[in-house]
């Protein structure tokens, strides 16, 4: 039987990323886009004082990581302010721009005066007629591709987001070796839930998925940065078994290579509202961007209360609680799964993951 090493961070806690959505405007129109962005602000969005009192929150958790993100942290006015703020009170910051005309080299310089550890770019093909269909606006390739080169002229570390989906799935390899040029710290490479402008239509198949996850550990072997998924845990388990196999049987899911930056690589094990939190342009807390369920607002209570206390959240962090084939899964402490895939196509958050294709020693099912 494969035993597994549980993380020794301490979920219940502290999460370790924190995304703080700091508006949902947006120029660009993505056909995956869980926000529904739109060009114009919200004026129920947090306000700048608000703000500062969210991070003065966050701050009291255990070192995590803050992201801006979006729709485009650009379009408000305060975010180089709100940055500024978040790295004063000691929290690793990151933002999540959009590849705009908005994301000018100044802007990007602005990002790295206030003091931003790295910066989150978008890019969904290796060419423009695969990436630009993707964000629905003509130009979008050419933008990014720009905001990419700023930013290594900035010398600001610089992750490459992008999201699996029918329209793409053939040029994985092709985008790998495009960012290589980059001297990119990160390839976080999320996998589609259908929320939002998602649909289930655009997700690849749970044998893709698996294709995927052995072309990203391939790929891992050969690349100077390193390679994550988003809500796609079940990676982890290919990457462990991958190395399983390759030293004769023996298990090591520790190994992990650090990115070059001061964020380092998320832990083993963290999951929608295991050692993640969400926080919504209006203030709810959720326990990803892709599991609408509420567990509060930080208007109301704290966030620290809300993570920790919550019952969704507390929920979400029992693993005796899944279902199926995660529940009796050898890998569900460092996987578990993604519990906001399992909710928009099973409507139940502990149901197994929909697109995992493993079948667990102990499943009879």
């Amino acid at each position: 039987m494969v035993e597994v090493k549980r993380s020794k961070f301490d979920f219940s806690s502290s999460p370790f990323i924190v995304i703080w959505e700091v508006t949902q405007a947006c120029d660009l129109a993505c056909i995956h886009c869980r926000a529904e962005a739109r060009p114009w602000r919200d004026p129920s969005e947090l306000s700048t004082e608000e703000g500062y009192r969210l991070i003065d929150e966050i701050s009291r958790f255990d070192s995590p990581l803050l992201v801006l993100t979006g729709g485009d942290p650009v379009k408000r006015e305060d975010i180089y302010e709100l940055v500024a703020y978040s790295v004063k009170k000691g929290l690793r910051t990151t933002v999540s721009p959009s590849a705009t005309p908005l994301l000018t080299k100044e802007a990007i310089r602005r990002f790295k005066e206030a003091g931003v550890s790295r910066i989150a770019i978008s890019l969904d093909g290796s060419c423009p007629d695969i990436h630009d269909s993707f964000r629905k606006v003509r130009g979008s390739f050419r933008w990014t591709m720009k905001a990419m080169w700023d930013c290594v002229q900035e010398g600001i570390p610089l992750q490459i987001n992008t999201t699996v989906t029918r329209n793409n799935f053939k040029d994985l390899i092709n985008i790998a070796f495009l960012i290589k040029n980059f001297g990119i710290v990160l390839w976080s490479v999320f996998f589609l839930v259908p929320t939002g402008r998602g649909r289930k239509e655009d997700e690849i198949s749970p044998e893709e998925y698996e294709t995927a996850f052995h072309i990203m550990y391939d790929l891992s072997k050969i690349m100077p940065y390193d390679i994550k998924s988003t809500e796609a845990p079940h990676y982890r388990r290919v990457v462990i078994q991958r190395r399983r196999k390759e030293s004769g049987g023996h298990l090591n899911p520790g190994g992990v290579k650090n990115a070059t930056d001061s964020i380092g690589r998320a832990p083993l094990g963290i999951n929608d509202g295991k050692g993640f939190v969400f926080i919504s342009h209006t203030g709810e807390v959720f326990p990803s961007g892709f599991l609408p369920i509420s567990a509060g607002n930080v208007r109301q209570k704290s966030i620290v209360d809300i993570y920790r206390y919550s019952s969704l959240f507390r929920e979400l962090r029992d693993y005796s609680r899944l279902k199926g084939k995660c529940g009796v899964c050898e890998f569900k402490h460092i996987c578990g799964g993604s519990r906001a895939r399992a909710f928009a196509l099973t409507g139940d958050y502990m149901e197994s993951e929909p697109y995992c294709v493993y079948v667990p020693k102990k499943y009879s099912g």
